[in-house]
This record gives C-alpha cells, structure tokens and sequence, in this order.
C-alpha cells in the first residue's frame, strides 16, 4: 500500500488547491459583472419563477417574480467534473441519471480528458464553476458533486508503456514501478488536488462543502473493438494495441491482466478516500457490474472501455446498470 501524504504533501496540495480556486473565483466575478451590467441594459430581461422544496443557501436571493410562475421538478441538482463515462455521445452515466432518475445536471465533463487535465489551470475547474452559478441562481444547492477520472491516465496510445514484453524474463506483463508511478502517485496526486480544489472553491464561494461522490472502473475486455468499431477517425481501440505492442495475443490472459491493473485502480480511490480531510468523499465501487465474461461481455460493453447503452443499440444497459450503482449512494444524501 503507498504511503499517504505527508503533512508538507497535503500542505502544499491545499495551498496549490487554494491558489486556483481564488483565480477561478476571481474569473467568476468578473463574468457576473458583466452578466449583471448586460441584463441591467437589457431592454427587457425574462424573469424566470421557480419553486424549490429544499432550503436555498443563506443569503441567496429568491427567484425573481414573473407574470408566469413555472414549477420545475427535480430529484437534486449535481455537479459533474470528468471524462467519457460522463460525456459519451448520446448515453451515458449522467444521461441515465437525467433520465431515470430525474436530476438536473451541470457537467464540464470531457470525454479524453486525463484527471491531469480536469484539474490543470487549463482544465475543467473553470466551467465547473459556472455551472455552481446556475445553480445557485435558482435558490438551490448542489445535491452532490460527482468526478469520473484517470481511464485516460492509462488508456491510450502509452498505453503500451506500462507492460513488460511477454519474454521479458523474469518479469513479463506489468511493470510494477510504472504502474505504482502512474496510478499511486499521478493519478492519485492529481485525484487529491482535483478534491481539495472542488472543496476549497465551494467553501470561498458558498461556505460550506458538499458530498463528492468518486468511482473506479469495471474490468475491460481488450478486444480491439473502438468506437463504433474504430480505426481511421474514430477512437480506440485503447488497449489491445499495446497489449499486441508487447506480444501479448491471448485475450483470456490480457483481459485478466486487466483485472489486475482495474483492481490496483480501485484500491488506490478506496485508499485515497479514506485520508484525513476528505469526509465528505464516497467511493463508488462498479467491479462486476459489467460482465467480463468471453461468453457475454460484448452484451455489457460496446467497445474495450464503454458500457452498452442496451435499447435500440441492443445488449444490456450497461449505462443504467452503472448508474443504479451511483443511484443507491444518492438516495443516501439529504
């Protein structure tokens, strides 16, 4: 098990935390001026009535009154930072929260995006913002605030970097040191600073925190199959190329290697998670949700790292059987 931050580690991740949220605030206030001057010289700005059953923040102003009172309906507003599983074309893990579960959903989410760069001065942050602005606009507060990260970290064209050639004797398959390097020590550091950023803006903007809620991923099958099949424009696939990089042709033994890198995953959030200063952190376990199954995982997954959205596009909802599991933590939350 990796170590957890030291005392100078957590300082210098707050204080890094703290310094971007204050230049995104600062970036926030300057767009509520200008939205503010622009819909006072508005000749005739529209006035929006809505109410709410849960209490607004202290100090918000209620909605403005109109002609026309609307009654809008919600399970709960979130907010969502990350990447595909969040932000796939037509379905996805907030589609199905939307859809079947009736919350209303600010999302910066982007499919390709490392946690890296969710977090960078460049990244998610920023729009993630705007969309607390939203909702706050209506009187209300976020429910909850969901992060899907770090596929991106290991998927892809590097892929192939974190396996040893199969006749690398005496050491084939992973290579410890680059994977304890790139899950429990980049993808965890950049997890810890994506956390503390989200805590610290919520906290300068609003006084107070709110429930995050963070998920591993479910074991791939690396099949070679991308986006609506891949190849040429089209994405992926994200891991048979390296396993083929390295010799490794059986997929009964690569997708077993993928368990055990999908496992290291999980157990670096469920680690991570359990840190001081992260309690208002859940972690979502999705392991075996999905089939893996060579009999019928191609009913679950639609390519090596998507969920089947079942329906017209045939097999399982795998999107809906992901997003029950994020359900039953919501349904937990005030």
């Amino acid at each position: 098990m990796p170590p957890s931050p030291g005392n100078n580690d957590q300082s210098s991740i707050q204080q890094a935390a703290d310094q971007h949220a204050e230049e995104i605030l600062e970036r926030r206030r300057e767009s509520r001026a200008r939205r503010a001057a622009a819909l006072t010289a508005h000749p005739q700005p529209l006035s929006i009535k809505t109410e709410l059953t849960q209490v607004p923040l202290a100090g918000a102003a209620p909605p403005a009154s109109a002609s026309v009172s609307t009654t809008a309906q919600t399970a709960g507003y979130l907010l969502a930072v990350g990447d595909s599983w969040f932000d796939y074309p037509i379905h996805d893990i907030l589609t199905r929260l939307d859809d079947n579960y009736g919350y209303n959903i600010e999302s910066s989410a982007h499919r390709g995006d490392p946690i890296e760069t969710m977090v960078s001065q460049v990244g998610q942050l920023d729009k993630f913002a705007r969309g607390m602005d939203k909702i706050v606009a209506l009187g209300a507060t976020p429910k909850a605030i969901l992060v899907s990260g770090g596929g991106d970290d290991i998927a892809g064209k590097e892929f192939g970097m974190l396996i040893n050639n199969i006749d690398l004797i005496p050491v084939p398959g992973w290579n410890d040191q680059v994977i304890a390097g790139v899950i429990d020590t980049r993808i965890a550091t950049a997890y810890r600073l994506m956390i503390v950023s989200i805590n610290s803006l919520c906290q300068k903007d609003l006084g107070r925190t709110f429930p995050i809620i963070v998920h591993g991923y479910d074991y791939p099958v690396p099949d070679g199959r991308g986006f609506l099949g891949g190849g040429g424009l089209l994405p992926g696939p994200w891991l048979k190329p390296g396993f083929d990089e390295k010799l490794f042709s059986d997929i009964n033994v690569t997708t077993q290697m993928m368990t055990t890198v999908i496992d290291r995953f999980n157990i670096m959030l469920q680690n991570l998670v359990q840190e001081p200063g992260f309690p208002n952190v859940t972690y979502i376990d999705l392991r075996k949700t999905l089939s893996n199954s060579q009999n019928n995982y191609k009913d679950w997954w639609a390519n090596e790292i998507h969920p089947n959205a079942g329906g017209i596009f045939g097999g399982q909802d795998g999107w809906g059987a992901i997003a029950a599991k994020f359900q039953a933590v919501l349904a937990t939350l005030p």
